[in-house]
């Protein structure tokens, strides 16, 4: 298998990393259509890397890093920019941007406090995922069409909101239960747990009160 087979899905990411720049410019200068089709091949080329990552078993670390970087830096991109041309309200743009960023500030401070969290996709996150790209796609279409479907925008929304916000509840709540279950490490955990230690000795040793007057 030639090298350039073997970074193909890395290759796919880089692309989309591009386009998400590319599409950037387009929604700013007003060339609607022309952003909706990058979007569209962007969403294509996330499909396909992870078709041949899998398939052919050609996964690795800096490909697991740069897949979600290139997703995450597309949406980011295509919510501001839309945004900024009044096409998406600015409160959705910003749970949107804030769940992702809650996620990953979440994963290197759970690593600070030693907590066992483990990075792993809820199908909540997936679904609001999709639903966040659906909508997207369709706000395009309604701009490179000039089309004024309120009804249809609102719905879209709402949708993607109330899946955003699940997924952030949702992750917190995984964070929190990492956190909580979370093992002291050092010499402040060694003199903790021999603290407990003599205070579980004194408890058994101590006599026992049975409530008599």
């Amino acid at each position: 298998m030639s090298a350039v087979v073997r970074q193909a899905p890395n290759i796919l990411s880089a692309l989309r990393l591009v386009a998400a720049v590319i599409a950037g410019w387009l929604i700013l200068n007003d060339r609607d259509f022309a952003a909706l089709c990058v979007f569209i091949f962007a969403g294509v080329s996330d499909a396909l890397d992870g078709f041949l990552a899998k398939r052919f078993g050609l996964m690795s670390r800096f490909g697991a890093w740069l897949d979600p970087a290139a997703d995450k830096l597309l949406m980011f991109v295509s919510f501001v920019t839309l945004t900024m041309v009044g096409a998406v309200p600015l409160w959705l743009t910003v749970l949107v941007i804030g769940r992702d960023a809650a996620i990953i500030i979440g994963i290197p401070l759970a690593r600070l406090l030693d907590a066992p969290l483990q990075v792993k996709p809820l199908a909540v996150g997936k679904a609001g995922t999709v639903v966040q790209v659906l909508y997207i796609t369709v706000v395009l279409l309604l701009q490179s069409q000039n089309l004024n479907l309120p009804r249809l925008e609102f719905a879209g929304e709402l949708t993607a909101a109330v899946l955003t916000a699940w997924s952030l509840i949702a992750y917190s709540h995984v964070w929190l239960q990492a956190v909580a279950v979370r093992r002291p490490s050092g010499p402040h955990a060694r003199h903790t747990e021999e603290r407990a230690q003599r205070a579980s000795k004194h408890a058994r040793g101590a006599p026992q009160d049975d409530g008599a007057a």
